[in-house]
């Protein structure tokens, strides 16, 4: 009993005390939360925050909700999980004009007109925003203004996601949401959804969506409506139902459900081919293949083209970059055409290629060495037979080039300096293609050898510098049915060529420079020829000589010139007041001596008569002079400019214009001929006007020999054999003005890139390109859709641009006496309205009495699509091609296109 009686007492007592300790915790947290809150209240503003230019930027006023902490004497905490956590687990920064409210009661803070709330990574700026940190909910909406309309949608962004909606709801701890009209946008998808419901961070659900890629949301001119959508940002839309409309109008296209991929990288994808028919190859599917986004450095697309008649195409496209070292693009193109029906007599079948590529290397990779590459090679009648033309002027093209390049830079003393080089020029016209695979060639820095090192560098002996230069080359000369075949290879040229100049300069009688050097040149061939006359055959038989053989030359030369001005004044008050005329005289004197010792005789038939020859002289080099050349050189340079009162008053300083830019005249006479000594005399010049608009060129030949019956230059002055000083034996001029109603050019048309890839011209003198492979872009250039542009729909301003090109050329080398050239080209472009385009390239050729190329284009700007319409009215690219479609590259594939194709001749 006594041992139950005091363990009754022992109980009572432990038991006091741990109602005392309980009592005295609650009352401590009590009073910890009374004062956290009198804290919070003490930091809270006395007056509704007005934000103004002054104080906007302090405006923001941190609340801090200092946690509860509870600490006793106890080991082991009993406490709900509850009480050990903060009400908040960061800061919270507000603002708002109109005034910011905090319900300390009931744990809610209120924002009205302008308000924003920052929290984690919350950020939300609204018309209204309540804030319940005991409920961990945050709700905003919209407000009316004086008129009684909403204004200040929500903005609400966590992380990188942007909801744009008319209210929401949301719960920072568990992260989910409810959204009332949101508007957000995933690349260049816009989504607006009636009831949208955010489960987390990366999953939205989604009632009643609109899906579009127009500017304008909440009244696009498309959009695909879907009954629900699950969205995973930057990544993926998956849709239930979903129906196209147009204008708000229901179309027949509909889909049971839909995925749209969303991605800031390229993604892989199958390309939609287009339906088309052509007269001659039958129906077709174009420009159908995928797309392949191998990784962020590179990618791939395939596209195919197939016939009903068996014709078909192949491209393979690749892009490729890496930042800071390299960029470039590889196109390859095949076609296999097919004309007529197999037993036919038209029936005919052949292959054409088309090879582009360019690199180019970014300057920060490498400042000592560089690898460029710009190749444009294949069939010569690629241009001219394709069925899928990324520009229907293309085929006026007659020349493909090629060059790829390797250069190094050494930096020792002195510097030398190495490049590798492949070239390629094709004839489009005769199939002829001449090729270096490659050439080599290497430099030593020039060398002063009396020069001291820190000295200035005056005078005659000072002066005298010299450098070494090697060139080597392996040049090919083949047609397009030979391209790399062996015979190819087996009439290929090679040889090196080893040059050292001797050069210096000096000035005497203080105005007139004199310059005199002298070269050495050694050149090295790997095969020479023989000629013989071969009785059995009764013909000059060449016969090539493997083997290594050498010729080495030097010349002397020297020239004298100056400059002079002359200035003619009329007057300050005239309104010519001055014309300056500078004046570039000069005299040049070379000296080569024959080298008669690399040169052997042969028989030219059988009667035994010798003709001189060179073994040397099918080398890529050329072979030494036999004759002696004596040579004296003229020229004369001018120009003039003048000075003209400023039509701006303003301006003290008079306008200095150019009258004549450049007026040379050159020729020669030389010493050693016995005959026709003086070579013709060339006369050139140049200039720019109406503000340098207007670029004129001109030049012609002036003979002083007169010709024989024959037409060969004998030894007879022309003035002497009853005609003039000097007989013009051609002529040629060119005006090309480009002009348009802004002061400044129009930027570079993405439009005339690949026809410039593909050997044309920048301009659209022969059209734009139409890309069949990405529609997307424009025949005018870049788009423009801002609403300024579209506010000016009723301007009575017209944006214009025009480009004119004549060419005159005349010729009399034989008495003809006849205009040989005479065309005017033409292209101009024209805004109707801010959306309806219209252009033009055309010409006519007075000498053919013809219409050259014509190229007609229209487009209609439909915001978030495009409508176009291409036509080429005759001649035998006459073609025609009519496109409407989505601009976004994400529903390009939503698209009618309809055209005709040239009715190719295949030879």
């Amino acid at each position: 009993m006594a041992f139950q009686k005091l363990s009754h007492i022992f109980t009572k007592i432990v038991f006091k005390q741990l109602r005392t300790n309980l009592f005295h915790i609650v009352l401590s947290a009590f009073f910890l939360t009374i004062g956290s809150f009198q804290t919070m209240a003490q930091e809270l503003p006395k007056k509704p925050l007005v934000v103004t230019p002054e104080n906007k930027a302090d405006s923001i006023t941190p609340v801090v909700v200092t946690p509860l902490i509870v600490s006793d004497t106890i080991k082991k905490d009993t406490l709900p999980e509850t009480f050990k956590k903060a009400l908040l687990e960061g800061k919270i920064k507000y603002r708002a004009i109109d005034y910011s409210k905090i319900d300390q009661k009931n744990k809610v803070i209120t924002l009205y007109d302008q308000a924003e709330l920052y929290y984690l990574d919350i950020e939300l700026q609204s018309g209204i925003i309540v804030m319940d940190y005991e409920k961990s909910e945050i709700y905003a909406g919209r407000i009316k203004d004086s008129t009684g309309k909403y204004t200040q949608y929500p903005k609400f962004k966590q992380g990188s996601n942007l909801v744009e909606p008319d209210s929401i709801r949301f719960n920072f701890k568990t992260k989910k949401a409810l959204i009332w009209n949101s508007r957000t946008e995933q690349g260049d998808i816009k989504l607006k959804g009636e009831i949208s419901k955010k489960e987390n961070d990366s999953v939205y659900f989604i009632k009643s969506a609109r899906i579009t890629t127009s500017k304008d949301i909440d009244d696009p001119e498309y959009y695909f409506l879907a009954s629900k959508i699950k969205l995973v940002p930057g990544k993926k839309v998956v849709t239930g139902f979903t129906n196209m409309y147009i204008a708000n109008v229901p179309t027949p296209l509909f889909l049971p459900f839909a995925f749209f991929p969303m991605s800031e990288k390229s993604q892989s994808g199958i390309i939609v081919p287009a339906f088309q028919d052509t007269r001659r190859q039958g129906y077709s599917l174009q420009n159908g293949g995928l797309y392949l986004a191998l990784n962020d450095h590179y990618d791939l697309a395939i596209l195919g083209d197939y016939f009903t008649n068996g014709s078909y195409g192949l491209r393979f496209q690749s892009d490729y970059a890496l930042k800071y070292r390299f960029r470039g693009t590889l196109n390859v193109r095949f076609e296999n055409l097919i004309q007529s029906e197999r037993g036919f007599p038209d029936y005919s079948k052949t292959n054409i290629y088309n090879i582009q590529w360019s690199h180019a290397q970014d300057a920060k990779a490498n400042p000592n060495s560089r690898f460029s590459a710009s190749v444009n090679l294949g069939s010569s009648r690629y241009y001219q037979q394709s069925l899928n033309q990324v520009n229907i002027g293309s085929n006026l093209n007659n020349n493909l080039s090629s060059s790829i390049s390797y250069s190094k830079t050494f930096n020792s003393v002195p510097q030398v300096n190495f490049s590798v080089t492949a070239t390629h020029n094709q004839n489009t016209n005769t199939q002829e293609i001449n090729m270096t695979l490659p050439t080599f060639q290497a430099s030593v820095d020039r060398i002063f050898p009396f020069a001291p090192k820190d000295g200035i560098k005056k005078g005659l002996i000072k002066n005298i510098n010299l450098q070494y230069n090697i060139r080597g080359e392996n040049r090919i000369r083949t047609t397009d049915s030979l391209f790399f075949k062996s015979e190819m290879f087996r009439d290929a040229r090679s040889g090196f060529q080893h040059s050292i100049p001797l050069s210096t300069n000096f000035k005497i009688f203080r105005y007139f420079s004199v310059s005199a050097g002298s070269n050495y040149n050694e050149v090295w061939y790997l095969k020479t020829i023989n000629r013989t006359f071969d009785s059995d055959l009764n013909r000059v038989v060449t016969t090539d000589v493997n083997g290594f053989d050498a010729f080495r030359t030097y010349d002397f030369n020297t020239s004298l010139g100056t400059t002079i001005y002359g200035t003619f004044n009329f007057g300050e008050d005239k309104k010519w007041q001055s014309i300056r005329h500078v004046v570039r005289p000069a005299v040049s004197y070379n000296y080569t001596p024959s080298f008669e010792k690399y040169y052997d005789t042969y028989a030219m038939d059988a009667s035994g008569r010798m003709q001189d020859y060179s073994r040397f002289e099918q080398g890529i080099f050329g072979a030494p002079g036999k004759n002696n050349s004596n040579n004296i050189g003229f020229s004369l340079g001018n120009s003039f400019e003048a000075k003209v009162t400023d039509k701006d008053s303003t301006k003290t300083e008079p306008k200095k214009i150019m009258l004549l830019s450049n007026l040379n005249l050159s020729t020669s006479y030389n010493i050693a001929a016995d005959s026709l000594g003086w070579s013709p005399l060339r006369v050139s010049g140049g200039t720019n006007l109406f503000d340098n608009k207007m670029a004129v060129n001109f030049g012609t030949t002036l003979d002083p020999y007169a010709i024989s019956n024959s037409g060969r230059r004998i030894n007879t002055y022309n003035i002497d054999n009853g005609g003039s000083l000097f007989r013009m034996t051609s002529a040629n001029m060119t005006l090309n003005y480009s002009f348009s109603s802004k002061d400044k050019n129009d930027p570079e048309k993405s439009s005339t890139q690949q026809g410039v890839r593909n050997g044309g011209r920048e301009d659209d003198l022969f059209g734009t390109n139409v890309d069949f492979t990405d529609r997307r872009q424009s025949q005018f250039g870049s788009d423009d859709d801002s609403e300024e542009k579209i506010a000016e729909f009723f301007n009575a301003v017209m944006p214009w641009n025009l480009t004119l090109a004549y060419s005159l050329t005349y010729s009399n080398v034989n008495r003809e006496s006849r205009i040989t050239g005479n065309s005017l080209m033409v292209s101009g472009n024209i805004d109707i309205t801010p959306r309806w385009k219209m252009g033009i390239s055309s010409g006519y050729d007075f000498v053919q009495k013809g219409v050259t190329f014509t190229q007609f284009r229209f487009e209609r700007d439909l915001l978030s699509w495009r409508m176009d319409f291409n036509w080429s009215p005759y001649g035998e690219n006459a073609f025609w091609g009519f496109y409407i479609g989505v601009k976004s590259a994400v529903f390009s594939d939503i698209k009618h296109e309809k055209r005709s194709l040239p009715d190719r001749v295949l030879r």
